[in-house]
């Protein structure tokens, strides 16, 4: 098969990203916006019903295809409808983008000293509800001969240094051993590592005079930030055909901070 630049092409390809419809200058919002400008008919999730449909909204008036689905990833029912709602507009789910998660709400948590409760609050939301989502649309990727999964991990998960590290971590986990599981039903599953992004929740968690941004200028290999739109050709690779042989990794995506042979 000769390589072609239409293999990076998502027309007819139904893809679901949850967490996309929050805060304003979001990672979720890019993947949205980037899967649509693909050719994929996007399926905006987030708990924001608003939020979600702010963001449908801008893909529609832009001449894409989309809905808004609102939906706690932490309730199976919640999930089992915003399924439904992709395969009653069109027709099934190809691709599935976790993105959503607790992040700027922890905040600098101690391990050493979490409540269990809020331990099992944010384990739920960043690894539970990852593979509610994907159990969720793991049927109708069967009924149409493959799909793409992809988790949002993080570069705070190598190694660990926080909570959500942990969970991020953990959430890695579970993409190797659904793409082992997967495999050879033609359902890829990898993952995206982003760096220190300048979407409003990476600014409001990590502000420029935080003593982690200066850790970062000393050790990132290029620039300590980037955009939430230079996320999007990682995930534009791993839902198209020019990513068809490549599962159970993970792309980092920042600046040269996480550095792996």
């Amino acid at each position: 098969m000769t390589f072609s630049i239409d293999q990076f092409r998502l027309d007819g390809k139904v893809a679901i990203v949850t967490g996309a419809g929050g805060r304003g200058n979001s990672i979720g919002r890019a993947y949205a916006l980037g899967l649509a400008g693909a050719g994929a008919s996007v399926v905006v999730a987030d708990l924001n019903g608003e939020g979600a449909k702010a963001v449908a909204d801008e893909i529609v008036a832009t001449g894409g295809k989309a809905i808004a689905a609102q939906v706690d990833i932490v309730d199976p029912a919640s999930v089992a409808g915003m399924v439904k709602a992709a395969t009653d507009a069109f027709g099934g789910v190809d691709i599935l983008v976790n993105n959503a998660a607790l992040m700027a709400e922890l905040g600098q948590l101690s391990a050493a000293d979490v409540a269990l409760d809020e331990w099992n609050r944010i384990m739920t939301v960043n690894v539970t509800g990852a593979l509610l989502c994907a159990q969720g649309v793991i049927p109708e990727m069967r009924k149409r001969g493959g799909g793409r999964i992809i988790n949002q991990v993080s570069g705070g998960a190598f190694p660990a240094i926080s909570i959500y590290g942990i969970s991020k971590l953990a959430l890695l986990g579970l993409t190797t051993t659904l793409a082992r599981q997967l495999g050879r039903e033609g359902i890829a599953v990898n993952a995206i590592a982003p760096g220190n992004v300048t979407s409003d929740a990476g600014k409001l968690l990590t502000p420029d005079e935080s003593p982690f941004i200066k850790f970062l200028e000393m050790n990132v290999a290029m620039r300590v930030r980037g955009m939430p739109d230079e996320l999007v050709g990682s995930l534009l690779l791993l839902c198209s055909q020019a990513g068809a042989w490549i599962t159970g990794q993970v792309l980092h995506v920042d600046g040269g901070w996480v550095l792996r042979p």
